[in-house]
């Protein structure tokens, strides 16, 4: 029988809201952060991004990052400049794109500062995080000082993983043979992913955790089908076509890109929509797609069986990619109808805004959000119906429809998390429930305690308990 052994798990981000991901967990003499993520979208983003760690980046020892997107790295290269230089670990394909996801985002960053206003980290900083980044493939476990982790398919993009943590113990051997003792874990979940998704595995199950940090961005709402979200996505295209417009898609360069031009192949192949220019206005996404074609292996069956095929998944003739300023300019040239995919998803920045102010105005077109909107974000505002919005210090009247399709989040809806919760029912102790805007977290953890009977709790920020492993 195993001795258990304190540790305390603290809540740094991504709590209270979807973004900046930031869980510390401290055992006897090991300090594991899961995730550095950048907080986006909020009033208080910008400066609450620059303030110092709560925690001693000096004295931590391992970063444990389950998957690329920005919310869950981005802070990455400022815990390195103020003194991290403990091991890295991710999968493979997480460290392929984040070595994409960091520079681009750096860029942003660079230009969104105001007059005389210096970066919080740079370039070098940038340089020396990738020095500390080690990968481990799944299912292939590894040491991380006082504990043992191994990292499962959380099914949610390309590479995405999550960490399950244990003590690390002697197995010893008695006249019986080897004697297997009690294990009690954690499991970080980082973001889950949709199912079925066009493209990926499924979140792998998790039946025996003792404890599981778990999102909860879609925790109180319920998405459309697969073929449910095709068929509007379809709908939205012809009808954004026979009225001669322009069909705007702000869209998340990771991801959500790859999966709407699979849909979009899979529906021209089916004669569902007319072939109207597209266009693939994002040099990162481009970038991005271009990862993706090079890792079919990692696609579900189907998608491999389509790839083996010699079907290039992510192209068809009507596609135009437009990786310089200029090819993007000319995009206006082209006469209407026609399909813009920019980013970024948010209408945080990037060339969709350069979109946003020339076709919003036009009750012809059409602007498709077909991801997550943070609070306070521009896309939030266009999205929740403002008459009037701010692109680039302009005032902008909203007169393009606006649509919404949610089955294409790479999120599991509120069903499909409490079904991965419940799960755990008889095993888990204590779930916590996390990145996710307040009413979400709050929903899906009731939801939890009522269906599963599983204690859950919305921790608040910087709070930190105590568990045992």
């Amino acid at each position: 029988m195993h001795t258990t052994s304190k540790a305390t798990l603290s809540f740094y981000g991504g709590v209270g809201s979807v973004t900046g991901a930031n869980f510390l967990l401290t055992g006897e003499h090991t300090k594991v952060l899961i995730d550095c993520g950048l907080i986006q979208g909020e009033a208080f983003a910008h400066k609450a991004n620059r303030e110092p760690f709560a925690y001693d980046p000096a004295t931590t020892q391992y970063l444990l990052v389950t998957h690329a997107h920005i919310d869950h790295i981005g802070r990455i290269p400022k815990l390195v400049r103020d003194g991290f230089r403990g091991k890295i670990i991710s999968t493979p394909h997480t460290l392929d794109l984040a070595r994409l996801m960091l520079p681009d985002a750096f860029s942003v960053l660079r230009a969104e500062l105001a007059s005389g206003e210096e970066p919080f980290y740079d370039e070098a900083d940038i340089k020396a995080a990738f020095s500390l980044w080690d990968t481990v493939p799944y299912h292939h476990p590894f040491t991380a000082g006082e504990f043992d982790v191994v990292v499962k398919d959380s099914g949610h993009i390309l590479g995405s993983g999550m960490f399950e943590i244990r003590k690390h113990i002697e197995i010893s051997e008695s006249e019986g043979g080897v004697v297997e003792p009690e294990r009690r874990s954690i499991v970080f979940t980082g973001d889950l992913g949709n199912f079925p998704t066009p493209l990926l595995k499924p979140a792998e199950v998790i039946t025996d955790a003792t404890y599981l940090v778990m999102e909860s961005v879609y925790g109180d709402r319920t998405f459309d089908g697969k073929e449910r979200r095709k068929e509007r996505l379809a709908e939205v295209v012809r009808a954004s076509a026979q009225k001669g417009g322009v069909l705007l898609i702000p869209c998340f360069s990771l991801e959500k890109t790859q999966v709407l031009l699979y849909e979009i192949d899979d529906l021209l192949t089916r004669g569902s929509i007319p072939r109207i220019p597209v266009f693939l206005d994002s040099p990162l996404a481009i970038k991005v797609t271009d990862v993706y074609r090079r890792s079919a292996q990692s696609f579900n069956e189907e998608a491999q069986a389509r790839h083996k095929k010699g079907d290039d998944l992510f192209s068809f003739p009507n596609l135009r990619i437009t990786m310089d300023a200029a090819a993007s300019a000319d995009i206006a040239r082209t006469p209407d109808p026609k399909i813009i995919i920019a980013g970024s998803g948010m209408s945080a920045g990037g060339r969709i805004l350069d979109h946003e102010r020339r076709y919003l105005t036009d009750p012809r077109n059409t602007i498709l959000f077909i991801g997550y909107q943070v609070v306070g974000g521009l896309g939030r505002q266009i999205q929740e119906g403002m008459a009037h919005v701010r692109i680039n210090h302009e005032t902008i009247k909203v007169k393009a429809d606006v649509v919404t399709i949610t089955g294409y989040s790479s999120h599991m809806d509120g069903e499909h998390l409490l079904e991965f919760a419940a799960r755990g029912e008889g095993t888990t102790e204590k779930i916590f429930v996390v990145m996710g805007e307040p009413k979400s977290a709050l929903f899906l953890a009731q939801r939890i305690r009522d269906y599963a009977g599983i204690d859950t709790h919305v921790p608040q920020a910087g709070e930190s308990v105590e568990i045992s492993l």
